[in-house]
């Protein structure tokens, strides 16, 4: 089955057009990499899969689920960390955050103790449980975010930008607990401008320019793929093939004047 299926996607704002026709499948089980130049239109996707954003036309299942037709079934399956942690409510406490998830989602009050205690020591929180999260650093509130997903274990997990505001030692915690997602049969799509993260841990990586997916491959194959068919020469990173495909290579030489 396939955990996400985005079919003929359009969003306008206006005249400008930032979802073209986007189509996209992710099987279940699998680590998915979504990625684009700014602008592209991988947050407007992502507020369209998680129904912030009405589209114009198009569908989105989420596990056979209709978006559209079948919107409460469909969102229970679901977990975002936005970029900027809109899912915070900053005039609570950490602990008061993830103790109000865990009601929302219908969790009995000894899973909710027992999480919130694993999550908040897995994450380095534990002394700021009873601290505003509006006293929390960048990091924090990404590792508080996070840990608010998992706490009601959602079957397909999108992080926009998971690893922005991490230590290294916490990236390569969040690193190795995606794996381990993944091996407990969670889907997980990610987004991030560090290329070189996506190709370390997804499965499957699909490229988005100008509202539209250019390029999909599965991450292992990317290297095997042609940059020049007439001198056999092959891509040597997942950002060679994103600066080839979106044309992001600028040869003409600019300069700052005060620099010159």
């Amino acid at each position: 089955m396939n955990a996400l299926s985005i079919n003929s996607l359009c969003k306008k704002f206006g005249s400008q057009v930032v979802l073209d026709n986007l189509t996209l499948t992710i099987k279940q089980g699998q680590i998915s990499g979504l990625i684009g130049p700014n602008g592209a239109g991988k947050t407007t996707t992502i507020n369209c899969i998680s129904d912030l954003l009405n589209f114009d036309s198009g569908a989105i299942e989420i596990f056979g689920n209709d978006l559209t037709a079948n919107k409460i079934e469909a969102k229970k399956k679901i977990g975002v960390l936005y970029e900027n942690t809109e899912s915070l409510f900053e005039y609570l406490k950490g602990e008061e955050q993830l103790q109000f998830v865990g009601e929302i989602y219908g969790l009995d009050k000894s899973t909710i103790e027992n999480r919130i205690n694993e999550l908040l020591e897995y994450f380095d929180l534990e002394i700021f449980r009873w601290k505003s999260i509006s006293e929390y650093s960048k990091g924090m509130k990404k590792k508080l975010a996070f840990a608010s997903i998992l706490l009601y274990n959602p079957d397909l997990i999108i992080l926009d930008e998971p690893f922005d505001g991490l230590d290294a030692l916490t990236v390569m915690k969040v690193k190795e607990l995606i794996k381990i997602l993944k091996q407990n049969g969670k889907t997980i799509l990610i987004t991030s401008h560090i290329l070189s993260y996506i190709e370390d841990i997804t499965d499957e990586v699909a490229i988005i320019n100008n509202g539209k997916i250019v390029f999909k491959s599965p991450t292992n194959e990317i290297r095997t793929k042609f940059k020049n068919s007439l001198t056999n020469e092959n891509y040597e990173s997942l950002e060679e093939v994103f600066l080839d495909i979106t044309n992001q290579i600028d040869n003409n030489e600019k300069n700052l004047s005060w620099l010159s």
